[in-house]
């Protein structure tokens, strides 16, 4: 629900500005977890916490990376890094917390408390300075819907909706974002089973629990210094033009980082493949929102984060249950799985990498042959204006010569 929520919350940011859809995500994410606490069979916390609280996060999420996205110009890839610092600081603080509020409330204490928290998320959207964006400039001057006939079925209708809300017309006209939206899609399939199999696959090779659940958190305090430097280094000026290659570098490194899995499950081994791993992480994350905004113009921008968000939410739905459909017929041999997620963020990267640089050749042939035609029409212009009077001249010459006569 945190990706799939993307086309609503793109809505409400169209209708309502993103003030309103952050704090609106507070207030249903936390009404989730309080409600979750209260339930009694898994069905109801499907549809309390996963749910409720995953759309409300999904509006206080986005609708942040779409105000940001507006807020900087010069330094967008250093308040993009900057930002994403708080996910890192989730990930290192987070389980610790929440294996301390289970030792001593329970888990359904530990929901109540959790709903507290997000309500914070209401204060955080109330601070958000408002901005015209484009997407509530475009709703606003957008003459009215004809008038609805019986001709007009419901299909059509939806289909209309669709058409408007979400990026299908700019996936079919712009290659560089459906290279991307394709990429990333694929990218996901891989990139969260370490997250998901690593703390088991460690204590499954007699690492102890409280130093298993440790690697998630040295992932997390590593990426909250290595993504503001990630920010620094793709926010030069010399790399303007690479970052979609810096991007698709990092998911190749990820992808092979994880290999190192399997080749040993040392305590030491895992600590220094969560730093490495890090490394990577820190990239993807720095640069993800980045060059979908080097892709895309910032009009397009909030429909087509939806359309990616909803795409992504497909694979991040489906990779998981799929690792562990392979963990159980291979007898619980992780080494698969962390197989598995490399080729997928290997195979992301090189077809990433490859298609960007193949429409950058074919972008560059494009201009070359544009120059080349605005050259040769130029010059024939040229050859034009000096033949005129040459040829005015000859004739009056003739004419004179006749006329003596």
């Amino acid at each position: 629900m945190l990706h799939a929520g993307g086309p609503l919350c793109s809505i409400l940011v169209g209708r309502f500005g993103c003030r309103v859809t952050a704090m609106l995500g507070g207030v249903l994410a936390s009404l989730g977890m309080v409600a979750g606490s209260f339930c009694h069979t898994l069905n109801q916390l499907y549809f309390a916490v996963g749910f409720i609280s995953g759309l409300g996060m999904c509006f206080s999420f986005q609708s942040t990376i779409i105000v940001l996205s507006f807020y900087f110009n010069r330094r967008r890839v250093l308040a993009n890094a900057l930002a994403s610092v708080g996910v890192s600081l989730g990930i290192t603080l987070w389980p610790l917390l929440a294996r301390y509020l289970l030792e001593n409330l329970g888990w359904r204490g530990t929901f109540f408390v959790f709903g507290g928290v997000f309500l914070h998320c209401c204060v955080c959207g109330a601070i958000l300075r408002p901005v015209a964006t484009s997407a509530a400039a475009e709703t606003r001057e957008r003459p009215p819907p004809p008038p609805k006939t019986p001709t007009r079925s419901c299909l059509a209708a939806c289909g209309w909706a669709l058409q408007r809300h979400l990026g299908f017309d700019i996936f079919w006209h712009n290659a560089g974002y459906r290279v991307f939206t394709l990429g990333v899609m694929w990218m996901i399939l891989g990139f969260p089973l370490p997250h998901v199999f690593l703390v088991p696959y460690a204590m499954r090779h007699g690492v102890d629990e409280h130093r298993a659940a440790l690697l998630i958190s040295i992932i997390g305090f590593s990426n909250i210094f290595l993504r503001p430097m990630a920010g620094l280094l793709a926010g030069r000026q010399d790399f303007a033009g690479h970052r979609k290659y810096l991007f698709s570098l990092a998911i190749l490194l990820n992808g092979l980082t994880n290999l190192v899995c399997t080749a040993s499950a040392d305590f030491r081994v895992l600590v220094g493949y969560c730093l490495v791993y890090s490394v990577s992480m820190s990239g993807i994350g720095a640069l993800l929102f980045q060059v979908l905004m080097d892709v895309v113009s910032m009009d397009q921008f909030s429909r087509a984060l939806g359309l990616c968000t909803i795409l992504e939410s497909i694979s991040i739905l489906v990779s998981p249950p799929v690792a562990g459909l392979v963990l159980d017929t291979t007898n619980n041999n992780f080494s698969y799985v962390f197989c598995m997620s490399s080729f997928f963020l290997i195979s992301a990267g090189l077809f990433m990498g490859g298609s960007f640089c193949a429409l950058q050749k074919k972008e560059k042939r494009g201009r070359q042959a544009e120059a080349e035609a605005a050259a040769t029409e130029a010059a024939l212009e040229r050859a034009l204006t000096v033949e005129g009077p040459r040829s005015e001249k000859q004739l009056c010459t003739e004419v004179m010569y006749v006329t003596s006569v």
